[in-house]
């Protein structure tokens, strides 16, 4: 979506406009760095200043994030979703899987139900590099394919809030998965036989796959309670 010249009047306001526009339509999606200041007041055709006050209201919002020495980058989709990762962040890290089991199991459910050919291709593609950086104990890229395994369950609900929701929260389900990755590694170094895939993801991939919302349904929450308990030691 190109952007557009602004009127004399209410620039800041336009400037917003226009920015948030960027974001609702997906041209800038959440993690993305934005045009630098420079680059937005030529296109805009607005001053500079014009534009700093425009991207400090939508960072007071929560859509975007400035770091210093690295640009401004998307940080939500939505006021709501903002609101909703700066909560998040603040929380404990059990209450960040509780919010997890929530979204998720329905996820799993309606991914049972709904999902395609091309969604259960991601999904066995994300569990296979799951499964191979457990076993050779690269655990940075474990962290990567679990957050793209749920990430590609959730896709294959084909619920559009459901998805940006999921969005909205995917930095503080990253988090989770990092720490609770971790500590599985380490437990499993200590006794390997306990714990030589991290939390088992096989059941609900087959699950989706044979179209079953119930076992779907069970799977997710027994791998959600299983991070709980160990929340818990």
């Amino acid at each position: 979506m190109p952007l557009a010249s602004t009127r004399r009047t209410g620039l800041v306001d336009q400037v917003i406009s226009q920015l948030r526009a960027q974001i609702d339509s997906g041209e800038w999606g959440v993690g993305d760095r934005i045009p630098t200041e420079s680059e937005l007041s030529d296109q805009l055709e607005v001053g500079r200043n014009t534009v700093r006050e425009a991207v400090r209201a939508l960072a007071h919002a929560g859509l975007l994030e400035i770091r210093q020495g690295a640009g401004t980058f998307v940080r939500a989709s939505s006021e709501l979703g903002g609101a909703l990762r700066r909560r998040l962040e603040r929380s404990r890290l059990r209450e960040n899987l509780e919010v997890r089991r929530a979204l998720e199991v329905e996820a799993a459910r309606l991914a049972a139900l709904r999902h395609s050919e091309e969604d259960m291709a991601d999904i066995d593609r994300a569990m296979a590099l799951r499964e191979e950086a457990w076993r050779t104990k690269d655990m940075g890229a474990f962290v990567e394919a679990d957050f793209t395994f749920h990430r590609s369950v959730v896709n294959a609900t084909h619920n559009t809030l459901l998805i940006d929701l999921y969005d909205d929260i995917a930095q503080v389900v990253y988090a989770s998965i990092a720490h609770t990755a971790y500590e599985q590694s380490d437990e499993a170094s200590e006794q390997p036989s306990s714990a030589t895939d991290g939390i088992d993801h096989s059941g609900l991939t087959e699950a989706i796959r044979e179209a079953d919302p119930v076992l779907a349904a069970r799977e997710a929450t027994c791998y959600i309670d299983e991070l709980l308990s160990l929340t818990e030691e």
